[in-house]
């Protein structure tokens, strides 16, 4: 049956009047006489007779007016959003993909933040392997997070924050001795990072700009290999600026403007719209994003 004659039929039931009726559901009493008509036809019963000036219910319709209440508040518990959703009682397990510059400083955090709501909550991150691939469509990946590229065309997205990218190297650097220009930036040997064992990048179309060039002297997969790599050597590294100050002092590392126009770095979550609506998906990517504005300081 249409959930909407439920609707009128309650009204019906609680009124006693096709007028009063129609003003509680906000429409017209003839377009509630027309409902009326349908109900005694589905039901069998006149429901509403006249007596005097009024209606009252008949035997069958008394039977049905507590029914009906029940049945519309179920219905309504069950269409509205996030009914009965309490985190402490969530037990699942989300995957996140992002890239470990990010991961490093936002799982600490995330983590301390869903388990003080949700102890049977587990969070699985994943390295940017799926990257470019119909990982959320296929639902193999909950939540994507990092500086987006190309996403299936229903992903949902959430620009999350704006960062720059600096340099960094080890405290002891020669670099650290002058003036760090352009020009002694690229001298410098330096760490590439590239799941791919890529070379080149924004820094170094920047750089041909200004008729320089940079030596890559290693190619490492991860940004916390490269910044351990900086630490022990001469190497170059590059990270997010304020991020992770206390690890990056902790490492006797030290970071520094990059001397050459390079963009900003945009990051953002998506996740597949299929999950847009669902409670606990949505109190999950709440905490991400948190964990993201609020990274560790350590």
């Amino acid at each position: 049956m249409d959930l909407n004659l439920l609707r009128v039929l309650d009204a019906l039931l609680q009124e006693n009047s096709v007028t009063r009726a129609a003003e509680r559901l906000g429409t017209s009493p003839a377009a509630v006489s027309r409902t009326l008509a349908r109900l005694r036809r589905a039901v069998g019963d006149p429901l509403l007779v006249r007596a005097g000036q009024g209606l009252v219910p008949t035997p069958r319709a008394l039977e049905l007016r507590e029914e009906v209440g029940v049945l519309l508040r179920g219905c309504d518990n069950v269409l509205r959003p996030g009914a009965g959703f309490e985190a402490v009682h969530l037990q699942r397990t989300f995957t996140v993909q992002a890239t470990d510059l990010l991961l490093v400083g936002l799982a600490g955090p995330l983590t301390d933040r869903i388990h003080a709501e949700a102890r049977h909550v587990d969070v699985v991150f994943l390295p940017e392997a799926l990257e470019g691939g119909p990982a959320l469509r296929q639902g193999l990946v909950d939540v994507e997070l990092g500086v987006l590229g190309e996403l299936d065309p229903e992903i949902q997205t959430r620009q999350l924050a704006r960062k720059t990218l600096v340099g960094v190297a080890r405290s002891g650097h020669p670099l650290f001795n002058g003036r760090i220009t352009a020009r002694r930036f690229a001298a410098a040997d330096h760490i590439g990072v590239s799941r791919h064992g890529k070379r080149l990048g924004p820094i170094d179309a920047a750089l041909t700009e200004l008729g320089l060039r940079r030596r890559i002297a290693a190619v490492v997969p991860s940004h916390t290999s490269a910044m351990i790599l900086a630490r022990d050597s001469d190497l170059v590294a590059l990270t997010l600026a304020d991020w992770l100050p206390g690890t990056v002092a902790a490492l006797g590392l030290r970071t520094f403007p990059i001397p050459v126009d390079l963009a900003p770095l945009d990051f953002g979550m998506a996740w597949h719209p299929r999950n847009s609506a669902d409670p606990g998906h949505r109190w999950f990517r709440d905490h991400l994003a948190d964990a993201v504005l609020a990274p560790s300081t350590s």
